[in-house]
């Protein structure tokens, strides 16, 4: 049961012949490390960026400098500029993003430590989902690929 959740999303991508693809911040790739746990996920995985600066995030997956300038790294305009810069670039059917503030410093009064957003982006619309969550570091960043693996299964099942 540990990797229940990898498994219905390998599933249901492998049974639509859907391809996905993933832009990590804040969880620095364990997401896709995730992904990569189930076997014959490359029948689905594209791969997984892992953008931590802006430079990167601007140069390799085409995030405005405005957007990262006004709004900050970690916000919905960022993930969903994330999310379809990853989705282009590997020619993913979905993609998404995460980017948050891991801890322990780095946090603001409007977005304070464990502030994550996550994007998700499809031929059929563009999703976002914002959480605060509480720990550690390890933590934050565990709860973050976990929400992201949550919402690719919701929105496999319809629920977004």
């Amino acid at each position: 049961m540990a990797n229940l959740l990898e498994e219905q999303i390998g599933s249901a991508l492998r049974e639509r012949g859907l391809k996905i693809a993933l832009a990590e911040s804040c969880t620095g790739g364990l997401a896709g490390s995730r992904i990569t746990d189930m076997p014959g996920s490359s029948d689905y995985f594209l791969g997984s960026l892992v953008a931590y600066a802006y430079d990167a995030k601007a140069n390799l997956l085409d995030v405005s400098w405005n957007t990262l300038n006004t709004y900050g790294a970690v916000s919905q305009e960022t993930v969903l500029e994330m999310a379809r810069g990853a989705r282009s670039a590997f020619g993913a059917d979905i993609a998404v993003s995460i980017s948050g503030i891991a801890g322990p410093g780095g946090g603001l009064p409007a977005k304070p430590v464990g502030t994550v957003w996550l994007g998700l982006v499809a031929s059929n619309g563009e999703w976002t989902r914002m959480f605060q969550f509480s720990g550690s570091r390890v933590q934050v960043k565990a709860a973050s690929a976990d929400a992201a693996l949550q919402f690719v299964s919701d929105y496999l099942q319809g629920i977004v």
